[in-house]
């Protein structure tokens, strides 16, 4: 399913969809920086939106700068909430051991996805309804599919 939502914005260069079908639209880079090895930066986008009530926007790292490069968003994902409406700024970090990394103006430094949300109303009470997972977490399921713990 394919949903629209208009969304008011101010951007030097607003966000597009590199191809149909994608979820994450590309934010650019309004700055020029190096980032060093295991440094991180708080990047501008230059773009500033009205999501409508009952929607969030949620940044996420762009998988071929994580893949080829090593860097990635140190609060992925970044959370848009629908009342926000300052610039959207993107947490990036270089997790390369060895290797700089050249951010220039214009450059698709991650992706925005606007997705409906859910607001919950939280119930206090003294003991949760039990399921087949439990409490079972944090690699409990073990890393192969057999489930052997190593």
């Amino acid at each position: 399913m394919t949903e629209t939502v208009d969304i008011p914005i101010i951007s030097r260069e607003a966000p597009v969809y590199a191809h149909p079908g994608d979820a994450g639209a590309d934010l650019l880079s309004t700055e020029a920086l190096t980032l060093a090895p295991g440094q991180r930066a708080l990047v501008g986008t230059g773009v500033r939106i009205a999501l409508p009530d009952g929607y969030a926007a949620f940044v996420v790292p762009r998988s071929g700068l994580a893949a080829k490069h090593g860097i990635t968003i140190v609060n992925s994902p970044g959370t848009v909430d629908a009342g926000y409406r300052g610039e959207i700024k993107v947490s990036l970090l270089n997790t390369d051991g060895e290797n700089s990394y050249d951010v220039s103006v214009g450059d698709r430094i991650a992706q925005v996805i606007i997705m409906p949300v859910t607001r919950a109303k939280f119930l206090p009470v003294d003991v949760l309804p039990a399921s087949v997972r439990g409490e079972g977490g944090f690699g409990s399921t073990g890393y192969q599919k057999d489930g052997q713990q190593s």
